[in-house]
């Protein structure tokens, strides 16, 4: 059986190896051995603090909780 598909982008939680800015807001800095989220996008990887991964990890929960409802509102009618 195939395994099923997700509609999430490649994600991951790592440790910085070297201090730099976070790429939602230049004025989040983080520190070596902070943790960061690490986003693909395209071919290379893109950084945020934790402050911005938790907002867009919240946004991104709303969106799917919102799509879920349209998908189930569609499948009762």
């Amino acid at each position: 059986m195939p395994r099923p598909k997700s509609i999430l982008q490649r994600v991951e939680i790592d440790i910085a190896k070297k201090a730099h800015n976070c790429q939602h807001n230049s004025h989040h800095r983080i520190h070596r051995g902070d943790k960061r989220v690490k986003l693909r996008k395209d071919r290379t990887w893109e950084y945020y603090c934790c402050e911005c991964a938790k907002a867009i990890i919240d946004r991104d929960i709303a969106q799917l909780q919102s799509l879920r409802g349209q998908f189930l509102e569609e499948t009762t009618e």
